[in-house]
C-alpha cells in the first residue's frame, strides 16, 4: 500500500489513497493524529461509528478505547500483529444473531411430535399398497411419522429412546420393505435418528428464553421484544415446540406426494409465523410503541431461525486483563495444547508492561538481547502473579522469540490477523453467523490458532 514516494509522508495518508482504489463505492478518510493521542484527547470522536477496528494498540489504550466504545455503543475490534504471533478480540456488550447458520443442525421436520395435520396425512396414506413403483414413492416423512405412532401404540406413549429400542425400530422399517431397491426406505432408515430426538426446544434456546433481557419495557431492542413473543407462543400454540421452519429436504417420492406434504409444512410455518406476528405486535403495543415498527420480513426470518438464536457477550477488556477467569487462565497454563497461546497471550501483555518501563520493546534495539531477554522473564513472572497464578512460569524458548521479535510487524502474519478480524467485522455488522467468543490468538511458530475464553 506504499510505495518510493510515500516515504516522509503521512501514513495515513499514503494508505487511504491505495486503499481507494480498491473499492471506489467507499468514502475513505484520514486524519493525522496518533490514535493514543484521539483516544486521549478527542474520545467523542469515535462515537460517529457502528464499528472500530483497533490495530496495534498497546495494553492502557485498549482499555481506554474499549471504555469509550462501551458508553457510545460502538463495537471494537481489536487486532494485533507482533512478531509470528497476533490477536484479534472482538468488544460488545451484547450482541444478538437470528441467522447464526450452524454447520450442523437437524432438519425441522417434526417427526417426533407430527402436529394434527401431518399426523393425519400419515395416517391416510397406505403403507400396504401393493402397486410396487406406489410403494418406492412414499415419501421417508410419511413412513416415519407412521411408523412412530404405530410404535408409540404398542409402547406406553413413548418413542425408542434405548439403544435395543432403536435397533428393533430400524429392523421394523426394513422389515416393511418388498424390494432391495427401496431408497425411500433406506432414507426412512437413515433419517430415524430424528425420530429419537427429544421433544421440545434445545437448552441453548432454554438460555436465551429465560434471559434477564426477555422482560421487556420500551427501550428493549428488538430481537428481545420477538423473543418474549416467542417466550409466550411456547407456552399457548406452541405446545413447547419453536416455530416450525416450513422447508423439507429433497427425497424419493411421487410429485403427488411431496407437494402435498410441502404444503403441510408450508402451511404450518405460516400459521406459526401470524400467531408470532400477533403477539409480537401486542407486546409492542402494551410498551408504548408501534405496533408495527418490527418488520414482517424480520419476523419471519426470526421464525424461521428460531432455533438457531444466539447471543453474545463479551467482558470489558479491563475486566479480563485484572481479573481473568483464573480456573481457565490455571487450565490453559498447565495444559500441553493451550500453552504456547496462552504463553503469546501473557507475553503480549507484559511486552507492553516492558514498554511502558522501558520506553522500547524488548529487542527492538541491537546489542541489549540477553539484558531484553532477562527484563521481559521478570516483568512476566510478575504479570503472572498479579493474575494469581504465583509459581507459573513460561517457557525460556518463548521468551526469547518474543525478544527475537522485536515487535516487528511482519506482512504475513499482518494478513491474517487482519482477514481474522475483517471475517468477525463482516459477522457483527451483517448479524450473520457466530462472531468469536473471546480472545484469537495466531502462534505462528506452530501454525496454530486457538481461542482463550477468559
Amino acid at each position: 500500500m506504499v510505495d518510493e514516494s510515500s516515504v516522509g509522508q503521512s501514513k495515513a495518508k499514503c494508505v487511504c489513497a491505495f486503499l481507494q482504489e480498491l473499492n471506489d463505492a467507499v468514502k475513505a478518510k484520514f486524519i493525522e493524529e496518533y490514535p493514543e493521542a484521539l483516544i486521549e484527547t478527542n474520545p467523542s470522536f469515535f462515537s460517529q461509528f457502528t464499528l472500530v477496528v483497533a490495530t496495534q494498540l498497546v495494553e492502557d489504550s485498549m482499555v481506554k478505547l474499549d471504555r469509550i466504545c462501551r458508553e457510545a455503543n460502538v463495537m471494537l475490534v481489536f487486532a494485533r500483529s507482533y512478531g509470528l504471533t497476533g490477536l484479534v478480540r472482538i468488544s460488545v456488550k451484547e450482541h444478538t444473531v437470528i441467522e447464526s447458520k450452524p454447520d450442523h443442525f437437524l432438519d425441522d421436520l417434526r417427526l417426533n411430535n407430527p402436529w394434527p395435520e401431518l399426523r393425519r396425512l400419515a395416517e391416510t396414506t397406505d403403507l400396504q399398497v401393493s402397486d410396487p413403483i406406489s410403494h418406492k414413492h412414499i415419501p421417508y416423512v410419511i413412513i416415519l411419522v407412521k411408523m412412530a405412532d404405530e410404535w408409540a401404540k404398542s409402547h406406553g406413549g413413548n418413542l425408542p429412546s434405548t439403544r435395543e429400542e432403536k435397533k428393533e425400530f430400524k429392523d421394523l422399517l426394513k422389515a416393511r420393505m418388498i424390494a432391495l431397491d427401496e431408497d425411500n426406505y433406506k432414507e426412512a432408515i437413515d433419517a430415524s435418528f430424528k425420530v429419537f430426538a427429544p421433544r421440545g426446544i434445545s437448552s441453548d434456546l432454554q438460555q436465551v428464553i429465560n434471559d434477564g433481557c426477555a422482560e421487556v419495557d420500551s427501550s428493549s431492542l428488538d430481537f428481545w421484544i420477538m423473543v418474549a413473543a416467542l417466550k409466550e407462543f411456547l407456552a399457548k400454540e406452541g405446545g413447547g415446540e419453536a416455530p416450525l421452519e416450513g422447508s423439507i429436504p429433497d427425497m424419493t417420492s411421487s410429485t403427488e406426494h411431496y407437494v402435498n406434504l410441502q404444503n403441510i409444512y408450508f402451511a404450518k410455518a405460516d400459521a406459526d409465523f401470524l400467531a408470532i406476528e400477533q403477539r409480537v405486535r401486542n407486546i409492542l403495543k402494551k410498551i408504548g410503541r408501534d405496533p408495527n415498527s418490527i418488520s414482517k420480513a424480520i419476523i419471519k426470518s426470526f421464525c424461521k431461525n428460531a432455533r438457531k438464536l444466539k447471543i453474545c457477550r463479551y467482558r470489558l477488556v479491563e475486566e479480563e486483563f485484572n481479573s481473568p477467569i483464573l480456573s481457565e487462565l490455571q487450565k490453559y497454563l498447565t495444559d500441553e495444547d493451550y500453552s504456547v497461546a496462552v504463553g503469546f497471550y501473557i507475553l503480549l501483555r507484559a511486552v507492553d508492561r516492558f514498554a511502558a518501563n522501558y520506553n522500547s520493546f524488548p529487542g527492538q534495539f541491537n546489542g541489549a538481547m540477553d539484558e531484553d531477554i532477562s527484563r521481559l522473564k521478570i516483568t512476566a513472572v510478575g504479570l503472572l502473579g498479579d493474575l494469581g497464578c504465583n509459581g507459573s512460569t513460561l517457557t525460556e524458548d518463548l521468551i526469547n522469540e518474543m525478544c527475537r521479535f522485536g515487535a516487528a510487524e511482519l506482512h504475513a502474519v499482518a494478513a491474517l490477523i487482519g482477514g481474522i478480524a475483517s471475517q468477525e467485522v463482516i459477522k457483527l455488522i451483517t448479524r450473520q453467523f457466530v462472531p468469536m467468543p473471546g480472545t484469537f490468538i495466531f502462534n505462528g511458530i506452530d501454525h496454530k490458532s486457538q481461542l482463550l475464553l477468559l
